[in-house]
């Protein structure tokens, strides 16, 4: 009996090791192994947040912001559209393509202009083109970013070049720019444009009147850095520092990371190594798991004033994964009443099964019922009155 003690002593404090573990690691990447003042790991699926350190605090973004500039330009813009360089436009400072004032291009040669190599000047010239003005567009970036529930992040230049205006200076968090970034890679109807641009390695243009030439080259080195990446997009100013956002899917398992404060000249490949160590701290430690699946058991429902039929078996028709860490609480919440009243209809949601994860809710999806049960109504109750005359007689 003592050895069995001994044993269960063993095996419950092996449990709690490795729940202090996985705590204390998580705690020291956050702490002390990551350059950026800021960093976020979110689900690529969900947008839950899986890591963070100052996630939540306002910082200047830099070129990031251009993400922002080039999917709107996806979703407002065509890719034919003819763009004319403004004096405005053609005066931003370096980092620039050198468009003159009066010159035109097509939208699509100037969005590669603007990821590939994060011109300035092409930023300016197609938010004028897509918003009339840059202050018209900034309404647009802003627009989307409530839309995306980004509520810590305020646009006021479409290159992300630092500014202030009368109601705040241009930022983001690192948890918003993530969550940005995910809805471009992964939810917008132009993701695929979106992820094509930001892949390619090289393009080249003229002018509409082919009087001048350009060639871009695609400055994200960590796409050939690490396996996976779909898109990511480099910034620097002096207020933000070295920042960076990316996505990658590998194994099934979609994740973004996003690091805003990754320091200042001449530790410019501090990002890289954050993104490397967060990337695969996130990929080693998370599985994707199964939390649902078609055969989940609800408990029966009773149906009351209902022909026939007195209950339902509800089910549900999809399963539900997740990207989880071994300590994760995993708690599913039925949110249907035990009674309900007729007409049900089958295969329609009566309900909804709430998913958490850690407390944070990370998805709802519907209850539906088996069979159809019609409401006892005038024209049933009369014939069930007849049916017992009849009987009677």
């Amino acid at each position: 009996m003592k050895n069995k003690g001994l044993l269960y002593l063993l095996l419950f404090t092996l449990i709690i090791n490795s729940y202090y573990f996985n705590s204390y690691a998580m705690e020291q990447l956050q702490k002390e192994k990551l350059y950026s003042i800021s960093a976020a790991a979110i689900d690529g699926d969900s947008g839950r947040v899986l890591y963070e350190k100052n996630g939540y605090d306002e910082r200047a973004m830099a070129s990031t912001t251009k993400i922002m500039t080039l999917i709107l330009a996806l979703e407002l813009g065509n890719p034919k559209d003819i763009v004319t360089v403004s004096c405005y436009a053609a005066k931003m400072p370096e980092v620039k393509l050198g468009i003159k004032k009066g010159e035109s291009y097509y939208l699509s040669d100037l969005l590669y202009s603007l990821i590939l190599e994060s011109h300035n000047d092409s930023a300016v010239a197609i938010a004028e083109h897509i918003g009339q003005t840059e202050e018209g567009f900034a309404k647009l970036m802003n627009d989307k970013a409530k839309q995306l529930g980004l509520d810590n992040t305020y646009f006021i230049t479409p290159n992300g070049l630092d500014k202030q205006d009368k109601k705040s200076f241009h930022h983001t968090t690192a948890v918003d720019l993530a969550r940005l970034m995910k809805y471009c890679c992964y939810d917008s109807p132009k993701k695929n444009e979106f992820i094509n641009i930001s892949q390619t390695k090289s393009h080249s243009f003229t002018d509409i009147e082919r009087k001048r030439f350009f060639s871009v080259n695609n400055k994200n080195i960590f796409l050939d850095m690490y396996k996976g990446v779909l898109s990511g997009k480099t910034g620097f100013t002096c207020d933000a520092g070295y920042c960076y956002v990316c996505a990658v899917t590998i194994n099934n398992k979609n994740v973004v990371v996003a690091f805003l404060g990754a320091g200042w000249p001449n530790h410019k490949n501090y990002k890289w190594i954050d993104s490397r160590k967060l990337l695969d701290y996130i990929l080693i430690n998370y599985e994707r798991k199964k939390i649902i699946d078609r055969n989940y058991y609800i408990p029966q429902v009773n149906v009351h004033k209902g022909i026939e039929a007195k209950k339902i078996n509800p089910y549900v028709k999809n399963d539900v994964e997740a990207l989880c860490f071994d300590n994760d609480k995993i708690e599913i919440r039925h949110n249907i009443c035990k009674d309900i009243s007729a007409p049900v209809k089958a295969n329609e949601p009566i309900g909804k099964l709430d998913i958490y994860i850690n407390n944070y809710k990370y998805k709802s999806i519907d209850i539906f019922s088996d069979i159809t049960i019609n409401k006892i109504d005038y024209n049933y109750t009369i014939n069930i009155l007849l049916k017992k005359i009849i009987h009677i007689k």
